[in-house]
């Protein structure tokens, strides 16, 4: 029997672990002569997620790992590639806006030989605030431009892939992760399945607009350089344009003397120029920051417990 690995970030998840579990229960029987197993992956959750978690891995299709601490659902989806055994892999959230209904379809494409992974991208963000609906779309615009690796608006981490794709990330062991880029930079054939926004089956999302624009510095940051092009020609464009003006006052002062007007206007140029130079060394800050973490070569997560450490 061929089987299906589903791994599932979880972070304070406690209202909708079981309404997940119920909902696998309820699609495996479309499934012929496939068996599965639910990888959950407890990311220091703060409520009774992983007691919960551990009460549900009685069931011989359920796995567990809990994180020493909260490391971000980066680390908590390698973690569940890297525990995997299927022949297939999905990574799915416990939310339920994933749609479990869509393994089957995917698990069909796949089957056919012609993709190595489908993945999902929502059509619509019915539910979501104006402004974060408005900020996302400039994103991914703004990512395609100045990234050589295409990031798909809309794009989910629901995605189910072959054992030969998940093993070519696992192969990506950088610290600073961001999987969007990872599963399209590792190259591969993906099919696209479009659908419209599901509303959270309970909770909160645990994504506010601030570790958003975090997250999307991030992904700049590790698949692209062009920050880093811009701030020299900033630089370069200030020289030039600041020997221009030294020109300027030199041949003013010898045709019209050493007047002491201007000094305000000369007061907001060296503001503004001091400015540039800040956000320059700003850039550069962060592709350093970045560099620092990778050259320490610390783990990506810690595990605290596994299904094999329960004690019934």
């Amino acid at each position: 029997m061929e089987k299906i690995s589903l791994v599932v970030p979880c972070y304070n998840e406690q209202d909708v672990i079981k309404i997940f579990y119920d909902e696998i229960q309820k699609i495996k029987k479309d499934f012929e002569n496939v068996c599965f197993e639910i990888i959950f992956v407890d990311d220091g959750s703060l409520d009774k997620t992983l007691n919960i978690i551990r009460e549900l891995s009685v069931n011989d299709d359920v796995r567990y790992i809990s994180f020493s601490r909260n490391f971000g659902k980066e680390a908590a989806m390698y973690a569940g590639l890297h525990a995997s055994l299927g022949d297939y892999v999905a990574i799915m959230d416990a939310d339920l806006q994933d749609p479990p209904i869509l393994l089957k379809k995917m698990y069909d494409i796949l089957k056919a030989g012609e993709f190595d992974s489908v993945a999902t991208r929502r059509v619509t963000r019915k539910g979501e605030p104006l402004i974060r609906s408005f900020f996302a779309r400039l994103y991914y615009k703004i990512i395609n431009k100045i990234s050589k690796t295409e990031i798909v608006d809309g794009a989910r981490d629901y995605r189910l892939m072959n054992r030969k794709m998940v093993d070519a990330i696992l192969e990506v062991k950088e610290y600073n992760r961001f999987s969007k880029g990872i599963f399209s930079w590792v190259g591969f054939k993906t099919k696209w399945l479009e659908y419209e926004n599901v509303e959270r089956a309970a909770s909160e999302s645990k994504w506010s607009f601030w570790k958003l624009f975090l997250y999307s510095l991030d992904s700049v940051v590790a698949f692209s350089t062009i920050p880093l092009s811009i701030a020299s020609v900033m630089g370069i464009l200030f020289c030039f344009i600041s020997f221009l003006i030294i020109l300027f006052v030199i041949v003013r002062t010898l045709i019209y003397g050493d007047p002491t007007s201007g000094w305000p206007s000369m007061v907001c140029i060296m503001f503004f120029i001091g400015g540039v130079q800040l956000l320059c060394i700003g850039i550069i800050g962060q592709y350093l920051s970045k560099t620092y973490l990778e050259v320490k070569k610390r783990p990506i997560y810690v595990v605290a417990e596994t299904e094999k450490d329960r004690v019934d």
